[in-house]
């Protein structure tokens, strides 16, 4: 049984309140009555907004809905739909030209481009790991991957002819990034090297050169007594890229926190990468082993003089949207709080600890806290967003515009108002990043009664999609975000495939985007290749004045018009999404894993988290509607699929199987068959209906 403590009138989970006042508040300076009375207050001012907003998004889905079955059957009429759509005030008007005036930004955020990492929060193994990829060894990445076309390396030891492979790639990216004035760095033999470009070498210690590139470092390890560097005719032993110049700590679509215990847990590594003194320990290959945050690394420049770089990647903390409650705080009246409300004030007072240097370890040099925040609809949500940070600085004795906001462009009403979402938050943005999983989820629920919608697989290649990724850069550059903030794109959901990873990610830092996500600390190394083949600042420049695409384009609603399905397809679309959907749903709601590499159908391993989901459950949901498929045939694909789930977690001493009477199964039906009323299509309301239940249930 759950404990609660009154706190200024609110009810309040006794790990919750333990955590704010034994961890979170010591060292702040500030009084706990007086903390919980202001967020009381904050609460009791900002919770009917938020309950306002979520209505309007309910009332502007029923006039959609309305229009779409008022048309049924009849041809699109972009004109007429994007004048109905400014009518209801779903379109707004474009605000006159601006500039953001973000202040005191981190370099990794505004200057520099590289890969960023997405990692639960509730996982401090997984945020150790991500914190600490700022810096990879291309030798690891190269030789433990699929990255490398060579044959794969040998069992059973240290195969020297894939190290040697991995040797020869690793010198041909140095002469292309950092070139020698003569010759080639497979030639070198460990003398003062004498580069193309001077002013590349700009470091060196016992043992390491440290080089620039792009932006980013490249550190030279010379240890000819290792057993690689005996092998180097300079013995350099590795090399070490800058590689995640920043994360995403995530309390949203890859976490499964329902109640007050996951959420202090959530807060407490969070609090514990502010202060620095994270650790985690576990068993790997039969001993123990104890993971901490980096230290900052030490350099002397050429000139003599020492300097530090970062030994980690600057963290954003993702906090939840504005749909979900949580069961952690009670208001006066009984009602759960906003998990949004609560996110935005206590992940601030964890970041206190870095602002105020309480710990041992910096994140954020420029003074700032950097909270990205997810599935907003539209200004007017931004611009509430903006004033509910405007009462926590206050609360907190923070200056205006010490908390930074990432906008993810991942809603239908946010992509096709961005740049009125910039301009409602324009002094403290420092992100924006495309999040093409949940916009295909969002694009299926908002226009559900439109017609059935072509398979997800095909969604990729839709004419939307495109104008949707074309339009977030280049809005994001009119409105002075180059130079100032992130310009993000999506995932690389496949972790065991970096060769296709290579040869597909380069398009991001092509199309002008500094960053983009990566699902592993190995991936975030090689696709730092990509920001050294491609100058992202130069790149922007380029592309800075061209024409932003088309609303018409983005507002194409990827109906399949008078398609007609074969049952073999039908079939195929049915497994697919009901396989994708146990998959996911059956760690989520038995074992509280919010983001992990699920087998597809085809058995290879994709990065799963909520957004994934909603496409699936929304596709489904969205062909029963109009009877491209019948709900026997989705009951029939649930069976199939839950016998091939199980198979494929044969191996987990942890899992559960799948049945019809059983809380995950039930989970997964309701995602499909309930999908229509969802609010925007999320799936967090069930997710969390049927994770509680099966919580209490153990």
């Amino acid at each position: 049984m759950t404990e609660f403590l009154d706190r200024s009138g609110l009810s309040v989970d006794s790990r919750l309140a333990d955590f704010i006042e034994q961890r979170a508040l010591p060292g702040t300076g500030l009084d706990a009555a007086k903390f919980w009375s202001d967020f009381a207050g904050l609460l009791g001012k900002f919770a009917p907004e938020n309950a306002a907003l979520l209505a309007k998004r309910e009332d502007l889905q029923a006039q959609i809905d309305a229009w779409h079955e008022a048309r049924a059957g009849q041809a699109h009429d972009p004109q007429a739909y994007q004048a109905f759509l400014r009518e209801i005030g779903y379109l707004v008007p474009e605000p006159a030209a601006f500039k953001v005036g973000t202040q005191n930004v981190d370099p990794e955020i505004a200057t520099m481009a590289g890969p960023q990492l997405v990692v639960p929060a509730l996982n401090a193994r997984f945020a150790l790991n991500a914190a600490n990829a700022r810096w990879g060894s291309l030798y690891d990445a190269l030789y433990g991957t699929d990255a490398l076309d060579a044959p794969a390396a040998k069992p059973d030891g240290y195969d020297a002819e894939r190290g040697a492979a991995v040797i020869a790639r690793a010198k041909a990216f140095l002469d292309e990034a950092v070139p020698l004035a003569s010759g080639s760095w497979a030639d070198w033999q460990g003398e003062q090297p004498v580069l193309a470009d001077p002013a590349q070498w700009v470091g060196s210690k016992p043992g390491g050169i440290l080089l620039r590139h792009n932006g980013l470092h490249i550190e030279l390890v010379i240890d000819p007594a290792s057993a690689i560097g005996k092998t180097d005719p300079a013995g350099i032993a590795d090399v070490v890229l800058e590689a995640a110049l920043t994360t995403i700590i995530d309390l949203e679509d890859s976490v499964a926190a329902v109640d007050g215990e996951d959420k202090a847990l959530g807060y407490t590594n969070w609090l514990g990468l502010m202060r620095g003194d994270l650790v985690e320990s576990f068993a790997k290959g039969g001993a123990t082993v104890t993971r901490a945050m980096e230290a900052d690394r030490e350099w002397t420049s050429p000139s003599g003089e020492a300097f530090t770089l970062h030994g980690r990647s600057v963290m954003f903390v993702r906090n939840v949207g504005h749909l979900m409650t949580t069961p952690m705080i009670k208001l006066p009246n009984g009602a759960e709080a906003p998990e949004g409300l609560c996110d935005a004030v206590i992940t601030s007072l964890c970041s206190l600890h870095d602002l105020k240097g309480l710990g041992s370890l910096k994140n954020s040099r420029a003074g700032s806290i950097y909270i990205v925040k997810p599935k907003q609809h539209g200004p007017e949500e931004c611009g509430f967003t903006n004033r509910l940070f405007d009462a926590v600085e206050d609360m907190l004795g923070l200056a205006r515009h010490t908390m930074k906001v990432g906008v993810m462009d991942e809603e239908r009403r946010t992509s096709a108002n961005l740049a009125a979402c910039i301009h409602a938050v324009k002094d403290r943005i420092v992100f924006i990043n495309t999040g093409f999983l949940d916009r295909t989820g969002d694009e299926i629920h908002t226009s559900m009664r439109a017609g059935p919608m072509i398979p997800k697989g095909e969604m990729k290649a839709s004419d939307w999609i495109a104008s949707y990724e074309d339009r977030n850069v280049r809005i994001g550059l009119a409105c002075g975000l180059s130079g100032k903030a992130q310009i993000g794109k999506g995932m690389w959901a496949m972790p065991d495939l970096m060769r296709a990873m290579l040869d597909a990610k380069v398009g991001h830092p092509k199309s002008g985007a500094n960053t983009a996500w990566v699902p592993s600390p190995t991936a975030a190394t090689l696709h730092a290749l990509h920001y050294h083949q491609v100058d992202v600042f130069a790149r922007q420049k380029e592309i800075a004045g061209e024409a932003v695409p088309a609303l018409d384009r983005l507002l194409n609603i990827p109906v399949a018009a008078g398609r007609n399905w074969s049952d073999a397809e039908v079939t195929r679309e049915l497994d697919n999404n009901c396989q994708g959907i146990l998959g996911y749903v059956v760690r989520w709601i038995d074992q509280g894993v919010g983001c992990s590499k699920v087998p597809d159908i085809d058995d290879v391993g994709l990065m799963e988290d909520r957004a994934t989901l909603r496409i699936a459950s929304q596709a489904l949901a969205n062909w029963l509607l109009h009877g491209v498929c019948t709900a026997e045939q989705v009951d029939a694909a649930l069976t199939r699929m839950a016998a091939k789930v199980d198979a494929q977690n044969a191996g987990d001493a942890l899992y559960e199987k799948l049945t019809p009477d059983g809380i995950a199964y039930q989970a997964a039906r309701a995602l499909i068959f309930e999908g229509v009323t969802q609010p925007s299509g999320y799936t967090e309301p069930l997710l969390h209906k049927y994770r509680q239940k099966k919580k209490a249930a153990a």
